[in-house]
């Protein structure tokens, strides 16, 4: 209890609750045989191989979109894991960003040279005062390193935020081309210390809470000259999609024209890459699951 948990697959778990319900028939059972139809959406498919005609098939599949696919879910009481950010970015003034540290998350270590100089007042041999001094150096090395860190990410952040200005001022859509080679060439450090600076980091924003590597995006040649954030791109054909009128969806070629009308060319190779990267089915597909939602 609840009925499914514990099922082998989907499949099995499905069944179990359509049994329970008196209402695993062997049409029913074939459609569940078929659940990779169903989830791209090819009806024309599933009523030919389940002998029905559109209205059944969308009866049946009423149905099992009220089963429930994760009974075990319910018994979950876990909150999920909040990201904290490393950094803070606020308006400061009225036209200026501000770029701080979390001091919350920052490693905490003091090195306690109150009770190395006790050690040192007391008689201890000629090993012990070695072993005690090389301890306190090898302390003092590791606080000065947390030390670097802490500034390195902060300049990293702020050389960030000073070249993703528009993204603070006007949000997602207008983040800039950016690649830790020109991060790392700005502050006159490796690239790779940069990679590190970035890595598993978060920043809060008054857009939201961000992955620090979101900031980094490659380059796409603009017609006006400039050039335009892949991300931002990403995010232009996102809402191009969730826009497009359910009877006129957009091809891969009409949100090309789209884009190139604001002035981003792309190929179409492009996009429907971009389209997959976001998890967004074909225009084929979409068409048939908003074909199945009216």
């Amino acid at each position: 209890d609840p009925t499914g948990v514990g099922a082998r697959d989907l499949r099995e778990c499905l069944a179990l609750q359509l049994a329970e319900r008196d209402r695993l028939d062997p049409l029913m059972a074939r459609l569940l045989d078929h659940l990779d139809l169903l989830a791209r959406a090819d009806f024309a498919r599933l009523m030919r191989l389940c002998g029905v005609d559109r209205e059944d098939l969308e009866e049946m599949i009423a149905e099992i979109r009220a089963l429930d696919p994760r009974p075990g879910s319910r018994f979950v009481t876990e909150e999920p894991a909040t990201a904290i950010p490393d950094l803070f970015v606020y308006r400061f003034g009225r036209r200026g960003w501000r770029v701080e540290l979390n001091a919350a998350v920052l490693p905490r270590l003091l090195v306690d040279k109150a009770w190395y100089a006790e050690l040192s007042s007391t008689k201890l041999d000629r090993e012990a005062r070695e072993y005690i001094g090389e301890r306190l150096q090898s302390a003092n090395w590791l606080v000065r390193s947390l030390q670097q860190r802490a500034r390195t990410i902060l300049r990293v952040g702020r050389a960030v935020f000073e070249r993703q200005r528009p993204f603070l001022e006007r949000g997602p859509g207008a983040l800039q081309p950016l690649v830790l080679r020109e991060i790392a060439a700005a502050l006159d450090l490796h690239e790779s210390t940069v990679s590190r600076a970035v890595a598993g980091k978060y920043v809060s924003t008054p857009h939201g809470t961000f992955p620090f590597r979101y900031f980094f995006s490659t380059a796409l040649a603009g017609d006006n000259g400039e050039n335009v954030s892949a991300e931002a791109i990403r995010l232009r054909i996102r809402r191009l999609i969730e826009q497009e009128d359910p009877a006129k969806v957009l091809s891969d070629d009409q949100i090309v024209a789209l884009l190139r009308g604001e002035g981003i060319n792309v190929a179409r190779r492009t996009v429907a890459k971009y389209r997959e990267v976001l998890g967004i089915p074909s225009s084929v597909e979409r068409r048939r699951l908003k074909a199945l939602a009216r």
